[in-house]
């Protein structure tokens, strides 16, 4: 006779209330904000007018063509024409898989300046409430922020909470590229913050990039912090499944496809980024060396070997991460997998001694971020692993600044 309190079933049904008691507990207290987005007029628009458009009397091609399609084709126009196209369809332009990078800064820069002047005409709407001219006037400080002298936006797309993404460094010329995959609770307003700088998307990126030059001034880095795709808002049924980051996953794919140049490129993925990267993994092409993971929910998959990926996978968790607390399980839907630390998992588990809390990975003078910076210049030999002996660079040889170890 099978025992009651360890059948099988009894087990499964367990599993299940302790999701549905964590995700409610999460809904309830707080955590998740109800959020619609936008009319997605403004990015669709500029499409339609792309696909209805003609340089030099020939018709314009389909903006989802592949990458290379669409690199051959700028690559066959004037620069004269190049910048009229940026004029004309910023936001096409600057979006598209394929357009040079420095011709999608240009177009971004174009499509802020006009997201910035709508919205200082809603500042000034008297028909919003005034709790809709102080957003409007958040988004202006935002987009103002954005256009600011040197920064390069790679992606921008003012719908609903928005999307966008930033480079450090020269992408054109790096020998190796990072891209940070941030998680929950990413969006236009919250992509750079004052307060808690390494928590969001912006200052990941500037603490990863000074700390990659720290670790070896001679390699040519570049690092995306990469907030395009639309987010879970936060710890509710959407962050609890994975259909936000399955849109995640084919614009993560879009986005390496379309990297110029042949360098490696390592993933940062933080919290549910996580899942976008572990769903993205198996159509990731090769030049993707590493998957490094953060105070991960789970990557979808019971192993690491079942993301079928040549690239290798990295896991750190700090001691007092929340993460560790919500169940590590995936059952109808809910929940993403096991836990990336754990010793059955398979990833390279890395210390993240000095890390506090679930967004401190990037802070300086933590090994989590010292980690990041060695895995992104390839210097694998020097990363710290977690607990003792050096179990996570097992295999690896010294330092690969091109290509894999």
């Amino acid at each position: 006779m099978t025992s009651f309190d360890t059948s099988p079933q009894l087990n499964v049904w367990r599993a299940l209330l302790a999701l549905a008691v964590v995700f409610v507990m999460l809904a309830t207290t707080g955590w998740t904000v109800s959020r619609h987005d936008r009319d997605p007029a403004p990015l669709q628009a500029s499409l339609s007018a792309w696909e209805e458009g003609r340089v030099a009397g020939h018709r314009l091609p389909d903006p989802q063509s592949a990458p290379p399609r669409l690199a051959g084709f700028f690559a066959s126009l004037t620069e004269a024409q190049r910048a009229d196209l940026a004029h004309r369809y910023p936001l096409a332009v600057g979006n598209m898989n394929g357009a040079p990078v420095e011709l999608r800064y240009h177009a971004n820069r174009i499509a802020l300046d006009q997201a910035r002047k709508v919205e200082l005409k809603r500042v000034h709407d008297d028909r919003l409430t005034p709790s809709g001219q102080q957003y409007a006037a958040r988004r202006l400080d935002r987009f103002e922020a954005l256009m600011s002298p040197g920064r390069h936006i790679l992606a921008f797309d003012p719908t609903g909470p928005g999307r966008v993404a930033e480079v450090f460094g020269d992408l054109r010329d790096a020998e190796r590229v990072s891209v940070i995959v941030p998680g929950a609770d990413t969006e236009l307003l919250t992509f750079q913050r004052t307060h808690r700088t390494h928590s969001a998307p912006v200052g990941m990126a500037k603490s990863l990039y000074a700390a990659e030059r720290d670790a070896d001034p001679a390699t040519r880095t570049a690092v995306i912090a990469w907030a395009d795709y639309t987010a879970p808002s936060g710890l509710g049924m959407d962050a609890a499944t994975a259909m936000r980051a399955e849109d995640g996953a084919q614009r993560l794919d879009a986005l390496v496809r379309a990297l110029p140049g042949t360098a490696p490129v390592s993933l940062f993925c933080h919290s549910y980024g996580s899942v976008v990267c572990g769903i993205a993994a198996p159509s990731l092409p090769d030049r993707v060396a590493d998957i490094a993971v953060a105070g991960s929910p789970g990557m979808r998959v019971e192993k690491a070997s079942q993301l079928h990926t040549s690239a290798r996978v990295w896991a750190m968790r700090d001691a007092d991460d929340w993460i560790q607390d919500v169940p590590y399980l995936e059952l109808g839907g809910l929940g993403h997998g096991a836990d990336p630390v754990a010793d059955g998992f398979g990833a390279r588990v890395l210390s993240a001694r000095e890390a506090k809390g679930h967004a401190g990975y990037f802070v300086p003078g933590t090994d989590s971020l010292r980690n990041f910076a060695e895995i992104g210049v390839g210097a694998y030999r020097a990363v710290s692993c977690a607990g003792e002996g050096d179990v996570c660079r097992a295999g690896l040889s010294g330092t690969a600044t091109t290509g894999r170890a």
